[in-house]
């Protein structure tokens, strides 16, 4: 399975732009786990973050100061991409979910691939995006960090702008 799928940078550019409310699945509170990393990335660059992570809301539970949820279904503010962190065959009732949720975006994490699914989303008008990290891209595209989520040890004077 090819899993370097090609995106144009002006398609996740705007989908970084226009996307402002994220449900993250599979949001981790343990501050070691790449989706924690990235929950606080994005939250710091001006994203609500929403973490659906059945075990800490059953226990009443935040993350990085936000109400776990047990899932798509119990967040209560539009949803405009659905963040997966969970592997490619959990995906398609998550993508099922996310259309009924009314989201813009189905985001498939790095090494999370799932053509039937993703399929499903986009014929229900869904921007889809596998094997990558809004996280890595957006700072990528904002000259943040490089392609490979690290900083990339060039030094500028020129100011970050915003994706």
């Amino acid at each position: 399975m090819d899993h370097d799928l090609p995106y144009a940078d002006s398609y996740i550019r705007q989908i970084l732009r226009d996307c402002r409310t994220v449900a993250m699945v599979g949001a981790s509170a343990n501050w070691n786990r790449p989706s924690f990393f990235a929950m606080k990335y994005m939250q710091d660059k001006g994203y609500r973050v929403i973490p659906v992570n059945p075990k800490e809301a059953a226990a009443g539970n935040e993350i990085l100061g936000e109400r776990a949820v047990v899932s798509l279904s119990d967040i209560d503010v539009p949803v405009d991409m659905v963040d997966c962190f969970r592997n490619s065959d959990a995906i398609p009732p998550i993508a099922h979910d996310a259309i009924r949720i009314g989201a813009k975006v189905l985001w498939l994490q790095l090494g999370v691939r799932n053509d039937p699914a993703a399929a499903q989303a986009e014929a229900a008008g869904l921007k889809v995006v596998q094997n990558r990290c809004p996280k890595i891209e957006y700072g990528r595209l904002s000259g943040d960090i490089g392609q490979m989520g690290v900083n990339t040890g060039v030094i500028s004077a020129r100011r970050i702008r915003r994706v």
